[in-house]
């Protein structure tokens, strides 16, 4: 070891510290009101994208859950937009429109 505290209060700090860089990069790349907009227009089939209530089909996660998913970051919400899922069609998202998506989620977490 290089003699840096790997105890739990480091590594949650760690966390913590990655996650408010994560929220303020999503700020920075895309606007949550835009990308409820668009959430709103491409989503909704399947997702409830707003707070509280459940989804129209019942496998599909919440927004705001997705949201609060632990790890689930700005990088994380990236890669699952341009990774195939075998529950869910092949949408996709111009790379312009992906930061209002992003923003928007990360704007749903608890606290935020």
């Amino acid at each position: 070891m290089n003699g840096m505290s790997r105890g739990p209060k480091s590594v949650a700090a760690f966390i913590a510290t990655f996650a408010a860089v994560g929220y303020a990069h999503a700020q920075e790349i895309g606007s949550a009101q835009q990308g409820l907009r668009l959430a709103q227009s491409q989503c909704t089939e399947c997702h409830l994208v707003e707070r509280g209530g459940r989804s129209p089909r019942v496998d599909a996660p919440t927004f705001e859950e997705i949201a609060n998913t632990g790890g689930m970051t700005s990088a994380a919400l990236i890669a699952a937009f341009r990774t195939s899922h075998k529950t869910m069609p092949n949408i996709i998202i111009k790379d312009s429109d992906l930061g209002d998506f992003i923003a928007y989620i990360v704007s749903l977490r608890r606290g935020g």
